[in-house]
């Protein structure tokens, strides 16, 4: 996402956006935003329509992945940037409860395979497939 309209989202200008950017750099690596480049910057202009004359952006916008896109909402001082970042948060403590639960299940699964032998050994390969992880899809968007 670009800039400004992240911005937007987060109730900031985006001068403010960019300026806590530059002020917690750290934070912010080549994999979790970058700038534009001269020529996506005019493919943008020409999609959106925007003067190239003495008005807009006199700077090329930052693009952000997912991960700087989270990073900001800890960088920012605006009530919904605080509260995009509790989400955030409270979304991470619910994937680690569910991951637990899986591993558990895994230790249960295999304490029952033990005591029933053989039996049921098609039930619980079955069962192995529908617990195993999703294949690795392809990473969309920009690389550098």
């Amino acid at each position: 996402m670009l800039d400004s309209d992240l911005a937007a989202l987060y109730g900031v200008g985006t001068k403010v956006l960019n300026q806590a950017v530059r002020r917690n750099g750290a934070r912010f690596p080549h994999d979790f935003m970058f700038q534009l480049t001269p020529e996506e910057v005019r493919g943008l202009r020409s999609q959106i329509v925007t003067s190239n004359g003495k008005g807009g952006r006199r700077y090329r916008p930052y693009a952000f992945t997912e991960q700087g896109v989270a990073m900001l909402s800890s960088v920012l001082k605006s009530p919904r940037a605080i509260a995009v970042n509790i989400s955030i948060m409270r979304a991470f403590v619910q994937l680690r409860r569910l991951l637990d639960s899986k591993s558990d299940l895994g230790r249960k699964l295999q304490q029952l395979e033990r005591k029933y032998d053989g039996h049921f050994k098609t039930v619980f390969d079955a069962i192995r497939l529908l617990m195993a992880k999703p294949a690795k899809t392809a990473k969309i968007g920009f690389r550098r």
